[in-house]
């Protein structure tokens, strides 16, 4: 995720990092030839002009635009709901690890939960980006347990199904009454319904017909954008054309980016930072030493 200091209106027109520009400059130069080829055949193709004008081509905008509104708001929606399961999983983590420190009479009792309370959290941040969790749950838990977590192909929830044992355990030993395990407990319910959560919406893309038919749409419009404009427009045609074809592009590229909120594009969750603040959150409430927080690199960005 792309972090910055507050932009002034003039700098933000030049800013490169963590603009979708980079990824869409092939597409904006090759409308660029089409736009000099239509001025070069005064809107001609093999002889025969192409009947489009600049009336014709706006209502078919409007309605392009229009369609690439309602798919950036879903795309956005996937993307807030991911954020607000993680800031869920940050206070049920919080809660959870306050719990257990105030209701066991020695903290020490509680590292063994919180510490697999933190390896369900790396867990989770590695199932969503593909990655391999061995270095944290080994940091974690020890690479004993981390070896027979990782054999349960849900490695989040095998950790988290660890902690529920670990209070029960505590709970049969009477250092937890009914009542302060039952808290407890639904704080593991909500944990879990975060980690399902974010499961669902990394498994569950929005519809691939429905990317494929926007996608040819936009580069339909855009392909026959210089024709319908090089009447009225002449020699600005491959100006305005690059302009128009960049917002709309543009649209369409951001909306992919953002409907997959738990990949490594600048512009998606940053869980590394997510993570090692519910860590950092845990280990402060056990009065732990706490590990360097995440912070933005010389490029504003966190992952």
């Amino acid at each position: 995720m792309i972090v910055r200091t507050r932009q002034s209106w003039f700098r933000l027109l030049f800013v490169w990092h963590g603009s979708v520009l980079p990824s869409i400059l092939p597409q904006l130069g090759f409308m660029a030839a089409v736009s000099v080829l239509a001025v070069a055949t005064h809107g001609q193709v093999f002889g025969e002009k192409i009947p489009l004008n600049a009336t014709l081509m706006t209502p078919f905008g409007l309605t392009l635009a229009i369609f690439l509104g309602f798919r950036n708001t879903a795309s956005y929606e996937r993307f807030n709901e991911a954020r607000h399961l993680w800031g869920n999983l940050l206070i049920a983590s919080r809660a959870l690890a306050s719990g257990l420190l105030c209701y066991l009479p020695d903290k020490a009792m509680a590292r063994p939960a919180t510490d697999r309370l933190l390896a369900a959290v790396y867990a989770l941040k590695h199932e969503l980006r593909g990655t391999d969790p061995e270095e944290d749950l080994v940091r974690l838990v020890g690479r004993r347990e981390a070896f027979q977590l990782r054999r349960d192909p849900q490695t989040s929830s095998a950790a988290l199904h660890a902690v529920r044992e670990q209070l029960c355990k505590l709970q049969d030993d009477g250092f937890l009454t009914d009542a302060r395990f039952w808290t407890l407990d639904a704080q593991l319910t909500e944990i879990g319904k975060a980690i399902g959560g974010s499961e669902r919406i990394a498994s569950t893309p929005i519809p691939f017909a429905y990317g494929v038919l926007l996608h040819r749409t936009v580069y339909t419009y855009c392909f026959l954008l210089p024709f319908g404009l090089v009447d009225a427009t002449e020699f600005f045609t491959p100006l305005l054309c690059v302009f128009l074809s960049y917002t709309l592009i543009a649209l369409e590229a951001v909306a992919n980016e953002v409907a997959e909120p738990f990949g490594l594009a600048p512009n998606a969750l940053a869980l590394d930072a997510m993570a090692r603040g519910i860590e950092r959150s845990v280990l402060a409430l056990s009065g732990r030493a706490l590990p360097e927080q995440v912070t933005p690199t010389g490029s504003f960005q966190l992952t």
